[in-house]
């Protein structure tokens, strides 16, 4: 299990997260979802050890992660817009993200197959459309089996049947016990995945539980009217 206790950090006065504290439990995909600054992506990269919390804890399975960073090794991230080098080929890029792991990938083989890219790892990255360059980023982050996956914006620019492909492997994720982290701005894509809900506002939390527990806390059957309700109560 990840978690935070009293996560904040501040950009020199401006305070991007204030006393953040949730779960991130295996087989269960969480959904961190706020308005633009709310602070998903500092939360984010405090997760991934890019950005150092100015006070408060981020644990792995109970324990502080080590210096050495050695923990992001079991974390696979897709992140919204993935830079890859432009004239390097899909396949390249693979190799070289294998070239900087001491082991070797899990399944980059299965995952190639899965999301149909043979034909397109002989191409440029700056060739590849937007959605193709979401699949090999996909092929990134899961080729490892990470017991985290961190999914920002991960279906935009994917087409409906990319996507169904995509939702199938998270999925599978789930059923082999990865604990899953997904922003998204499309709220039905988290009706449909999501166990858990985490709504920040101004860089705080304003709910955090289950999807089951929110609808019935507001009343509201569907999850896009259960947000505004909460944030309609926050903003009174």
């Amino acid at each position: 299990m990840i978690e935070t206790k009293g996560l904040t950090k501040y950009f020199g006065s401006f305070a991007a997260l204030r006393d953040v504290s949730i779960a991130l439990h295996p087989g269960r995909l969480t959904g961190i979802i706020g308005p633009n600054g709310s602070g998903k992506s500092t939360l984010i990269k405090c997760l991934l050890g890019l950005v150092r919390p100015s006070d408060g804890l981020v644990l792995h399975n109970g324990r502080l992660p080590d210096t050495g960073g050695s923990y992001r090794a079991h974390i696979g991230y897709m992140p919204q817009r993935a830079t890859f080098p432009g004239d390097l080929t899909g396949r390249e890029v693979l190799a070289l993200v294998s070239k900087l792991r001491s082991e070797k990938p899990h399944r980059m083989d299965s995952l190639i197959d899965l999301f149909d890219l043979h034909r397109d790892l002989n191409k440029r990255v700056r060739t590849l459309s937007g959605g193709t360059r979401q699949k090999l980023s996909a092929v990134v982050a899961g080729m490892y089996d990470p017991t985290l996956l961190i999914l920002d914006e991960p279906t935009a620019g994917l087409d409906t049947g990319a996507s169904k492909v995509f939702k199938g492997y998270v999925s599978e994720q789930l059923k082999q016990g990865c604990a899953v982290l997904m922003t998204t701005h499309i709220i039905s894509d988290l009706e449909e995945m999501a166990d858990d809900i985490v709504l920040l506002v101004d860089g705080t939390v304003s709910y955090a539980g289950s999807v089951r527990e929110l609808k019935l806390t507001t009343d509201r059957p569907l999850l896009e009217a259960a947000v505004a309700e909460i944030l309609q109560q926050g903003a009174a």
